[in-house]
Order: C-alpha cells, then structure tokens, then sequence
C-alpha cells in the first residue's frame, strides 16, 4: 500500500525532471507530501490502492513506474552501501516474487489452509485450537496480495534456488510478529526447512518518521560526518587522508554502541562526537595496538587476525 501511495502520489505531484536532478530526495518528499494529504482525502486513499492493483496486474504504465523507481533506489544504495564498504550478490526483494503468488495461494487452498472470512479476506489459521484465535491475512477483500503472501513465495523460490541450510533475515524488530507468521504458514505447508529460517531483529531510531518527514538520509550524515572530520583534521594540520574513513567509523559505532535490540535517539552531537567513547577513539587504539603488536608481539597470530576483520584498516 506504502508503495501505491508513492506511485499515486508521484503521478500527481512528481517530476520527471526533479527526479533526474536528485532522485532520492524527490522521491521522499513526494511520499511525504501524498501521506499528508491522505491522512485529510479518502480518494487518494483509493487512488493508491487502485494503482497498487494495476501493478499486481501488470498494467504497463504501473509497472514501468516501479521499475524506473527501484532501479533508481538500488543504485542509490550501492553507492551508499559502498562507502560503508558493504556490497551484495543480489538485490531481489518480495516485490519480485509477486508472479507467484497465485501458485502460493492455490497450494494453500489444496491443503485446506486458506479461508475466507466474512469480509472476503483470506486467511491461514495459526491458532492452536483451529479457531481462528490468531491468523495471518494474506489475500485482501479485493484479491490484491499482501508483503506475507511474497515473502512466502519468495522463501520458496530462494530455497529451491539456493538451497540454503539457513536463511536469515535481519529487520527491525517491529517485523517479528510478520516473521513468526511467515514461518509458521511455511511450517504448515509442509516445509521442515522453515526450522532454519531464522529473524535477527534490530532496534529503531527513535524520532524518525518516513511518512512525517522527519528523517535524516545516511548520507546526508554521512556527508556532515565527513566534512566535520576533515575540518578537525585541518585544525588539527593533520597531513593524513583519513576523512572518510573516520567519517564512517563515527556512524556506525554510534549504530552499534548500544545492544541491538534496543532504540535509541538520533543525535547530531552523539553521531559526529571525537571525544570519548567514540568512533574516532576506537580508531586511534585500534591503531596503537597494530603498532605496538609489530614492534612487541603479544597476541597469537589468530588473535591479530581477529582484530583486523573487526575493525577497518586506518593505514
């Protein structure tokens, strides 16, 4: 639905042009923009869930829509994701598997797992009692699929495609109850594998809201965090080319700092902070023991090894 919303709302309030200036940005203030207007307009409500139908059909111009913008994202990704040095061998998300959906929903029905209620939705019982106590929804009253429904599919692609021994999927953990559902409809189908499909849950930032417009882009931090160390450095007359590398170090110990599972505020000071128990610090000690370990050994060479795979180089 979040999806259909931006292709209404772009069909009605974005630019071809603006999107090729700063694709990302565009992107999420018209999301932005027709979130706020829906909350007031009911039609546009409707205008969403009927383009989000067309796409399921596969009408051409909804279609064409989605790929313009996914192709736009994922590059957008790779370039963010390459400056925290992570890369990956495929980008194929549940949207992908929505063409078999149908197969998904039909082999439900033949094992008698699929119902309809009263409203016209269909539903998988996960009820002990069969009573329909706890359900997953994965068909609406208007026949459109659900995130549920493809991930089912696309479980079922990846394990017949990779036959994997462990599938893990990691999200924040406001999708734990969605993932208890997926492997219980895939345990109920039959599918023993779903014992190692596992969920890594992770905290939110507190205070951020896509549909409010209240959020801060990575590499907006990224950036600040960047020209913040470059200006410390000069102050500093520091002749080594470390800017980015520390930049990134900031972000993400500050993501990592606190235990997974747990929120935290989004802070400016905190993120960007050289003092202390920070990025930069453990950087610099990081530094120290390299040194010191090649001109006094005195850890095993597994140890060293260890150290290096945690933490990236600064030389």
């Amino acid at each position: 639905m979040q999806f259909g919303l931006l292709g209404a709302g772009f069909q009605r309030l974005g630019s071809q042009e603006k999107l090729q200036e700063n694709a990302l940005q565009h992107l999420y203030e018209v999301y932005v923009q027709v979130n706020r207007e829906a909350e007031h307009d009911g039609s546009i409500q409707l205008a969403a869930a009927e383009f989000f139908r067309r796409l399921e059909q596969h009408d051409e111009q909804a279609l064409s829509l989605w790929k313009q913008f996914r192709e736009i994202t994922v590059e957008e990704y790779k370039k963010i994701y390459e400056r925290l040095g992570v890369y990956f061998d495929q980008y194929s998300g549940e949207s992908f598997h929505q063409s078999k959906t149908r197969e998904v929903l039909k082999d439900l029905q033949s094992q008698g797992l699929l119902k309809t209620t009263e409203k016209g939705t269909g539903v998988v019982d996960l009820s002990a009692e069969g009573d329909l106590s706890s359900y997953a929804t994965l068909v609406r009253s208007d026949g459109t699929s659900l995130y549920i429904t493809r991930d089912v599919a696309a479980a079922l692609d990846r394990k017949e495609r990779f036959s994997f021994d462990e599938m893990i999927y990691v999200t924040d953990k406001s999708q734990s109850v969605h993932f208890q559902q997926l492997f219980q409809i895939l345990q109920a189908m039959g599918h023993h594998w779903a014992d190692g499909c596992v969920h890594v849950p992770f905290g939110l930032v507190v205070g951020m809201s896509s549909r409010l417009g209240e959020v801060v882009l990575l590499e907006d931090i990224l950036n600040e965090a960047r020209y913040r160390m470059l200006q410390n450095m000069r102050e500093a007359k520091s002749k080594v080319p470390l800017g980015q590398a520390l930049s990134v170090c900031l972000c993400v110990f500050q993501d990592f700092k606190g235990p997974l599972i747990s929120d935290y505020k989004f802070d400016w000071q905190k993120v960007l902070q050289a003092q202390g128990d920070t990025g930069v610090f453990l950087q610099y000690t990081h530094a120290r023991l390299r040194r010191s370990d090649t001109e006094f050994p005195i850890c095993t060479k597994n140890t060293a090894a260890a150290q290096t795979s945690l933490l990236p180089s600064v030389q």
